[in-house]
């Protein structure tokens, strides 16, 4: 099984590295046309404020989704993908992340975790979704289920999660974080509180609450949703560790999320999140190349904004069925056990 996996992967590696490349232009044409609208749309937000809160709404909504392009950034950065330089890789990766609120050191450690353990169920809790088997949730004490209920609650996940995770999660350090990704964490902490501090007390706190609530709670939210349904889909993959394998965790287990052609440009082609788990070393600009230069790609679990929803149902991962299950199957399974 592992010698199988790895000429998987060292398949799969040589298939798509023609794709590898970062291109200087696209990468500087993504950052003008993502952050200079994001910039302009947030001033343009505090200026509005003086006519009317509709209006910097108007602004804020467009602002937020050029924060998550701007994420994607970000995101690539971390994988030292937008840029061929390293260098330029983490100089433009920790000022989006200061955009973004998060430590780029932080995000590029976790996240590599996620990418090596993803859909592992002997390596789960790094970067990812609490997820719980039918089995460990049946063997759990109550105040671990509720524990696990609360967390699951689309209420909690979706209205509070993502300002948690982002004001207040990614402030801390990791448990086992490096001595570098710590001061990056605190360094990132500081600057945040200094721009906070800065903004507040010249514009006022009440304009900067009605426009940074909304922009990052809108922005926040759909990368929330965005890494959610990536993963937590009903014919998903996990495995314990000897039947893991990286290339089907990539294939089975990260989805394509095929949105309409203005949400898949605003969220930087993260829709084919197969291939970036395949491979990230490919730049969100040439993941939809990579997706079509092979069939095998193309036959993958694909999700759309309509079936994506059925997601909201799935709440533990069953190892008989190799599914996700609702509440209904799960009441089942219990009283069977009674």
């Amino acid at each position: 099984m592992e010698k199988q996996s790895k000429n998987s992967i060292r398949e799969w590696k040589e298939k798509l590295k023609t794709f590898e490349k970062p291109r200087i232009s696209a990468s500087v044409r993504q950052l003008i046309n993502s952050v200079g609208p994001f910039l302009l749309l947030w001033v343009l937000a505090y200026f509005s404020l003086r006519v009317s809160f509709w209006l910097t709404l108007l602004c804020v909504i467009p602002a937020a989704g050029f924060l998550v392009r701007t994420f994607i950034i970000f995101h690539d950065c971390t994988h030292h993908s937008f840029f061929k330089n390293r260098k330029a890789n983490k100089i433009v990766g920790m000022i989006t992340g200061i955009l973004t609120f998060c430590s780029y050191e932080q995000w590029k450690n976790e996240h590599n975790l996620h990418h090596a353990t993803n859909g592992n169920l002997e390596k789960r809790g790094d970067g990812d979704i609490w997820t719980l088997t039918l089995q460990e949730y049946a063997q759990a004490s109550w105040i671990k289920r509720l524990l696990y209920r609360t967390y699951r609650n689309p209420i909690v996940m979706f209205i509070f999660g993502p300002l948690y995770i982002f004001l207040i999660s990614y402030r801390f350090n990791r448990k086992n974080a490096t001595k570098k990704e710590k001061r990056h964490v605190w360094m990132t902490n500081i600057i945040l509180t200094s721009i906070v501090l800065l903004l507040g007390f010249t514009l006022g706190w009440k304009a900067f609450l009605l426009v940074e609530l909304p922009l990052f709670y809108i922005a926040a939210l759909s990368g929330v949703w965005l890494f959610y349904v990536q993963h937590q889909f009903e014919d998903g993959y996990f495995e314990n560790g000897d039947n893991w394998n990286y290339v089907e965790a990539a294939l089975k287990g990260s989805s394509f999320y095929k949105l309409p052609k203005i949400l898949q440009w605003f969220s930087g082609n993260i829709g084919y999140h197969h291939v970036h788990h395949l491979n990230s070393n490919v730049p969100n600009y040439q993941l939809e190349k990579a997706h079509k230069s092979d069939i095998r790609l193309q036959e993958v679990p694909t999700l759309t904004l309509w079936t994506s929803l059925k997601s909201l149902t799935f709440k533990l991962w069953d190892e008989q069925s190799k599914k996700f299950i609702g509440n209904r199957d799960i009441r089942n399974f219990l009283r069977s056990q009674s």
